[in-house]
C-alpha cells in the first residue's frame, strides 16, 4: 500500500525516496521469539441482565457462555421466561467482581452483596467457570479491567474501548492455539529498580499501559502473556536493562543510517524522517502526498519503541527533522506521556545547543496538508568530515549502548551547534544527572557505591575515596536512599560538548 504511493512522486526526491526504501532490507526479525495463548471458546458476558441476556444468543457457536449479571432485570418476570438465553447459558449475580488473566486463562471472582432475585445462582466469594474462561466482554460502563489497552482476548465493549459489531464478529473466530511475538527482553542484572532492599527506579512499570509489568519487591517482572508490544517499557528504561526485540533497536537505526545513505547516493536532498506505527500505515499511505516528496517513512512496530537515542541519531546522519506520526485525538494518554516526556528531554537538549525545537516533534498525521518541512540542515556543511545530505558523507554509524549512542551524537552534535554549551539543564524525571556530596559529612562507608546498578558512583582503586561518572548516572535514587548519612541527592542534568568537532 505505502510503496505504491511512493511510485506516484516522479520529482528527483521523490524517486530516490522510492529508490533508497526498494533498496534497503525492511526492518523485522525474521523468526521472533513467540508465546502462545490456548482458546477452547468459553465466553464469559459481564454486565446488566437485559443487555447480557440479549447478546448471548449471537455467540452460539462458542463452546459455552456464562452470563454474570451486575444488575437486576428491568422487568423481574421477564428474567423467569426470557427465552434469549440458552439452556447451556449459565447466569449469575454479583455486583462485587473482579477479573485478571489473558485470552485462555481468565479467572473471575465474585462477591454477593445484599438481597437477590430467586432466579439468581447466590455466591459467596467464589470462583466460576471452572479452570478459567478464555474469552471476557465486558459490557459495563466502567472496564472490571482498568488498563489502557486490554489484555487479549478481553473486550471492554461498555466503556467504549472496544466495537460491539467487531467482537460479534471476531469472537466466534476465537478457537484453537494463537501465537503472538515476545517483544522485549529484560536484564534484571543491570536493572536499577532495586539493590540490597533498596527501591529504586520504576520508570518501566509506571510506563506500561497493558498493566504487564510489577514489582516482586526485589526485581522486576514482565508477563509476556499480557505485554502488546507498545514498547515504552523499553524507551523508559533507562539502563537497557528492557530492551524491545522486534526488532532489536541497534538495527531500527541501522536501518535509518543504511536508508539515508541510499537517499543520498540516489541524489535526494533535506530529508525527514517521518516514523510511524504499522497500525497507522493506511493513514500514512493516505497523507503522504500531502507532504514534502523529501519526507521518508519508516515504519515501526509501535512508534513508541523508539527514543532520543535514534532520534538524535537520525538528526546527525543528516535528518533535517524527525516527525513521529500518529493520530493526536486517539493516542493513549500513557504512551501520550512516556513520549512527551522523551520529547520534553529531546527539546532541551535541542534548544540549549541552539537548534529549533521542533526539529524533533509528534506529528498529527491529520495536519499534514498545513506541514512545512525544514530546509536548513542541523549541522553545517564540513567537507569530507561529517553527516549532511548536501555534503557526498555521512557521519560514522554509531555504536555502543543506547547512552553511548545518545551521547556521541549529542557530543557531536554539539560541537557545531550555535550555543556550543557544555552542561544542559534536565527536566525533574529526566534519567540524566549527576549527584551531590557533602563530602564534609560523607564516612565512606562505600553503601552507595554497593546499590548503584551502573559504576556510575566507584571506588577509588584500593583506597577511600568516590569517584563519579555522569554520563552513566540514571537518577534512579538508589544511592540516595541507601546512604546513612543523607549526604547524597540527585541532580538532573548532562554534560554537553565532551567530543571535539569532526
Amino acid at each position: 500500500m505505502l510503496k505504491s504511493t511512493l511510485e506516484t512522486f516522479t520529482d528527483s526526491n521523490g524517486q530516490a525516496r522510492f529508490a533508497a526504501i526498494a533498496d534497503t532490507v525492511e526492518l523485522s526479525n525474521l523468526i521472533p521469539p513467540t508465546v502462545s495463548y490456548e482458546s477452547r471458546g468459553n465466553l464469559l458476558i459481564i454486565g446488566a441482565y437485559d443487555i447480557i441476556t440479549a447478546l448471548a444468543p449471537q455467540f452460539a457457536t462458542l463452546n459455552s457462555v456464562t452470563l454474570l449479571a451486575t444488575s437486576a432485570a428491568t422487568d423481574a418476570g421477564s428474567a423467569t421466561n426470557d427465552s434469549n438465553t440458552d439452556d447451556k447459558d449459565k447466569v449469575f449475580f454479583s455486583n462485587e467482581v473482579t477479573i485478571k488473566g489473558y485470552l485462555g486463562a481468565f479467572e473471575v471472582n465474585c462477591r454477593v452483596a445484599g438481597s437477590l432475585l430467586s432466579i439468581y445462582t447466590n455466591l459467596a466469594e467464589v470462583t466460576i467457570g471452572g479452570d478459567s474462561f478464555d474469552l471476557v466482554v465486558d459490557m459495563s460502563a466502567d472496564s472490571l479491567i482498568q488498563t489502557e489497552i486490554p489484555a487479549p482476548g478481553y473486550y471492554p465493549v461498555g466503556s467504549g474501548k472496544a466495537a460491539i459489531a467487531d467482537v460479534i464478529e471476531t469472537l466466534p473466530e476465537m478457537l484453537g492455539t494463537f501465537d503472538k511475538p515476545k517483544y522485549f527482553r529484560l536484564d534484571n542484572d543491570i536493572c536499577a529498580h532495586s539493590s540490597r532492599g533498596v527501591g529504586g527506579c520504576t520508570r518501566c512499570v509506571d510506563a506500561c499501559p497493558a498493566g504487564a509489568l510489577t514489582s516482586n519487591g526485589h526485581a522486576i517482572e514482565i508477563n509476556p502473556f499480557l505485554c502488546q508490544g507498545v514498547g515504552t517499557c523499553a524507551t523508559a528504561c533507562p539502563t537497557e536493562a528492557i530492551t524491545y526485540a522486534l526488532p532489536e533497536p541497534e538495527k531500527t537505526q541501522n536501518f535509518v543510517y543504511r536508508l539515508l545513505n541510499s537517499y543520498q547516493m540516489a541524489g535526494g536532498e533535506q530529508p525527514t524522517i517521518l516514523f510511524f506505527g504499522n497500525r497507522d500505515e493506511q493513514t500514512v499511505a493516505e497523507k503522504l502526498p500531502l507532504l514534502p516528496s523529501n519526507v521518508i517513512p519508516i515504519a515501526l512496530e509501535e512508534l513508541a519503541t523508539i527514543g532520543v537515542d535514534t532520534w538524535f541519531s537520525a538528526l546527525l546522519y543528516g535528518a533535517h527533522q524527525v516527525l513521529l506520526a500518529t493520530n493526536i485525538a486517539y493516542i493513549p494518554a500513557m504512551i501520550d506521556r512516556v513520549l512527551n516526556d522523551e520529547l520534553a528531554i529531546a527539546n532541551t537538549f535541542l534548544t540549549e545547543m541552539g537548534f529549533e525545537a521542533g526539529r524533533i516533534c509528534l506529528f498529527d498525521l491529520d495536519s499534514a496538508a498545513d506541514f512545512v518541512a525544514f530546509t536548513q540542515p542541523v549541522l553545517p556543511v564540513v567537507e569530507n568530515k561529517i553527516a549532511v545530505m548536501d555534503s557526498a558523507v555521512l557521519a560514522e554509524q554509531l555504536s555502543g549502548t543506547k547512552r553511548e549512542k545518545l551521547f556521541t551524537a549529542l557530543d557531536k552534535l554539539s560541537a557545531l551547534s550555535p550555543l556550543q554549551p557544555t552542561h544542559s539543564m534536565m527536566p525533574e524525571n529526566a534519567p540524566y544527572g549527576s549527584v551531590e556530596c557533602k563530602t564534609d559529612d560523607c564516612t565512606l562507608c562505600m553503601g552507595c557505591v554497593a546499590v548503584c546498578p551502573t559504576s556510575a558512583l566507584h571506588a577509588v582503586g584500593d583506597r577511600p575515596g568516590l569517584q563519579f561518572r555522569e554520563q552513566d548516572c540514571v537518577q534512579c535514587g538508589l544511592c540516595e536512599k541507601a546512604c546513612p548519612e543523607q549526604v547524597i541527592s540527585l541532580k538532573p542534568g548532562s554534560e554537553l560538548g565532551r567530543g571535539k568537532p569532526p
